[in-house]
């Protein structure tokens, strides 16, 4: 397999995981709390840094911000991938940018999330790094 499907195929993974993201953080129940009092008082407390928003309205705005990451790196290198592979390969920059991002989803998905994500992320750190080991 070539470097490019490689790494186009992990950012089509990542941009897959983050449309899924955004798609729950707006309908849905399963980004809500399991337990209905908490969401309610999420929607009334708000953090100490503002009070010009609640934590619920955070959480969301989390949530949908955090999906257009995951999807903002899973356009971009997939169209390098695929549209500028040249470009990308390079670009150590880019090359080096990419990789970054994703293992340090990988520590956050390991730290903080649930294993979809972890498992999602793995592999999509494994295509990428494999792609590279092909330039």
């Amino acid at each position: 397999m070539s470097a490019q499907l490689l790494i186009a195929l992990s950012a089509a993974i990542v941009l897959a995981l983050g449309l899924l993201h955004l798609f729950f953080t707006f309908f849905g129940t399963r980004f809500q709390p399991r337990d209905a009092a908490l969401g309610e008082q999420m929607k009334v407390v708000s953090p100490r840094i503002t009070g010009q928003t609640s934590m619920w309205r955070a959480w969301v705005g989390f949530n949908a911000s955090h999906s257009l990451g995951a999807m903002l790196f899973g356009l971009i290198y997939g169209y390098l991938a695929l549209s500028q592979p040249l470009l990308l390969q390079h670009s150590s920059f880019l090359l080096g940018l990419g990789a970054l991002f994703l293992a340090s989803l990988l520590l956050l998905a390991r730290r903080y999330w649930f294993r979809v994500p972890l498992i999602g992320i793995s592999c999509a750190l494994v295509l990428y790094l494999s792609g590279l080991s092909l330039l």
